[in-house]
């Protein structure tokens, strides 16, 4: 059950990725995916880094009941690939 419940989590998260990049809302988020693949990373590898920021966010938000941080999501886009630990 677990799994099957953490793969939908992981699919809204990449369906608000594809969405974010097809509204260019926030624009960060394209120009993020755009300098990661000029990297060498695959549409794939990229939307899955992306998304990265995208559920940081989103914990902090649910678990932490911290408001929409934009500083802190763009500064986490600015940082991919890398990923910060815990």
């Amino acid at each position: 059950m677990e799994k099957h419940i953490y793969f939908r989590s992981s699919q809204s998260v990449l369906d608000s990725v594809d969405y974010q990049l097809r509204t260019s809302q926030p624009p960060e988020v394209k120009e993020t995916y755009r300098r990661l693949c000029s990297q060498g990373y695959s549409d794939q590898d990229a939307r899955k880094l992306i998304a990265t920021a995208v559920a940081n966010e989103s914990f902090m938000i649910q678990v932490h009941h911290d408001q929409f941080d934009r500083a802190r999501f763009v500064a986490m886009l600015r940082n991919l690939p890398r990923i910060p630990c815990a």
